[in-house]
């Protein structure tokens, strides 16, 4: 068996429902995961877009999901720490104001369909890295951490 991440909104390489995106409500889309390495204890979470026109832009940091989960629900709430989620903590994505949390797909019209990446970590331990980081402060504190990857990947264009 091998550790997956899938969605009940979309699934891997269809288009994202308009309801998770800038377009919509802009809120998480569910996820779940399955096949966890032994010995997590933590999860972290990033979703980018590599297509976007001034590099890689960041939709989404969260890390510290308690490593009993196997799911996280539709609209996430935004903010530093996530009480529903015993305590993970979010990070900043690309936007220039309200870049904590969950922001969706909002690619620029007629640039064609954008990837979005979800990448979920299993974690050997849960991470000392304050709310409000960035993607590579992430990457940079689970190096040496990381029992296993799953991704997921969903399209959208305007």
């Amino acid at each position: 068996m091998s550790f997956e991440l899938s969605s009940a909104a979309f699934k891997h390489n269809e288009r994202i429902p308009k309801e998770y995106t800038g377009e919509g409500k802009d809120t998480s889309p569910p996820l779940a995961w399955r096949d966890a390495p032994p010995g997590t204890q933590a999860f972290a979470l990033i979703c980018d877009d590599p297509d976007a026109p001034m590099g890689t832009w960041v939709h989404w940091v969260i890390w510290n999901i308690p490593g009993s989960r196997t799911s996280l629900p539709a609209g996430v709430p935004r903010g530093k720490e996530v009480k529903d989620l015993d305590g993970a903590r979010q990070g900043a994505n690309s936007w220039k104001t309200d870049n904590i949390g969950y922001r969706g797909p909002m690619p620029p019209p007629g640039h064609g369909p954008h990837r979005y990446n979800f990448a979920i970590y299993a974690l050997n331990q849960k991470l000392d890295l304050a709310a409000g980081a960035t993607k590579k402060d992430l990457i940079n504190t689970m190096a040496g951490h990381i029992l296993g990857e799953a991704r997921l990947t969903g399209k959208y264009e305007r």
